[in-house]
């Protein structure tokens, strides 16, 4: 039997919600062809994560376990998805489109010598590999692409996929896998967090999105005061990053993070070309912008035109109420 592999990404214990929308499509192919779904979770400590996993419907649960695995290093989750893939040698290796996962795709794809698909929006199954859509040129564009051969590697973007819960019976399936840090050729000393932000942006049901409409200080205020009455995670457009308004790791758009929330609300926002990159797969898009030509508001759900310092103290007051109630 043929099977798909979903590499599982976690971060503080935390299943990344990118790496479920890929398991959930790998899920859906497995019983449309008669394959097995497998999810792989490598990390220091993964028996919690493989008990989480149990919720969303894959056959088996594959796990490494090694505390080399504390923080992303390139070689040895290199060496383990290696391990892994000789042993169950799947047609298909998936992945969430992360920054870990772009970091590694080239050099697994060829240590394995297989073909690879990069942020991909959509991907099926051929008689001969995979086939797939992905986004270019700012989004204007979308490429029909094609691999074959197995395996074929290949990350998808946040948001193409919608979690689907499905309880299971999956066996955990324990790797034994040894690595030690004399084997490392580079030593991470110290992971520096983003500012600003608790929230991880790319993972966030709802984003909040500042743009140059925000002006001062006052206009950030209102802007944080409404993610934390949303408990949204803060985004920003090129032009407050390069302005030192918002940290850069809070951009969003075609050179920033791509965010594919429930609920996204751009405020101050233009919609350029370049930002809409990376919020497009948005569900729900709101605009508030006092241009009423703004390009946003042609993508957006629901638009506000007016004043964002006239707008958001009464529209953050009802929010107030509406969560009090």
């Amino acid at each position: 039997m043929s099977t798909l592999l979903t590499y599982i990404s976690v971060n503080e214990g935390k299943i990344k919600r990118s790496s479920l929308e890929v398991l959930s499509r790998c899920n859906e192919l497995a019983v449309q062809n008669g394959f097995k779904s497998i999810a792989l979770v490598i990390d220091a400590d993964p028996s919690p994560v493989a008990e989480q996993l149990k919720q969303y419907g894959a056959d088996e649960i594959y796990t490494i376990q090694n505390p080399i695995f504390k923080n992303h290093l390139n070689a040895p989750l290199l060496r383990a998805l290696s391990t892994v893939v000789q042993q169950i040698k799947p047609s298909v290796v998936a992945f969430a489109s992360t920054e870990g996962s772009k970091d590694i795709l080239g050099a697994l794809a060829a240590n394995l010598e297989a073909a690879s698909l990069a942020d991909v929006s959509e991907f099926e199954l051929t008689e001969t590999g995979v086939k797939a859509k992905r986004p270019v040129m700012a989004s204007k564009i979308i490429s029909a692409v094609q691999a074959e051969g197995s395996p074929v590697v290949l990350t998808v973007r946040s948001g193409s996929y919608d979690v689907v819960e499905k309880e299971s019976a999956a066996t955990v399936e324990v790797i034994p896998f040894e690595f030690s840090d004399d084997q490392l050729k580079t030593t991470l000393k110290e992971i520096i967090g983003a500012a600003g932000d608790k929230i991880d942006l790319s993972e966030a049901e709802t984003v909040i999105a500042a743009g140059r409409g925000v002006k001062d200080e006052e206009g950030r205020k209102l802007v944080d005061e409404l993610a934390s009455v949303l408990n949204a995670a803060i985004g920003a457009s090129r032009a407050l990053t390069e302005a030192g308004v918002y940290d850069p790791s809070l951009q969003i758009g075609q050179t920033g993070k791509v965010v594919s929330p429930q609920l996204y609300i751009g405020i101050g926002i233009s919609g350029a070309i370049q930002h809409v990159a990376g919020m497009a797969n948005s569900k729900v898009i709101v605009a508030i912008n006092k241009d009423p030509d703004a390009p946003i508001f042609e993508i957006a759900d629901y638009g506000i035109v007016g004043d964002l310092y006239k707008i958001l103290p009464p529209f953050i007051e009802e929010l107030k109420k509406v969560k009090s109630n």
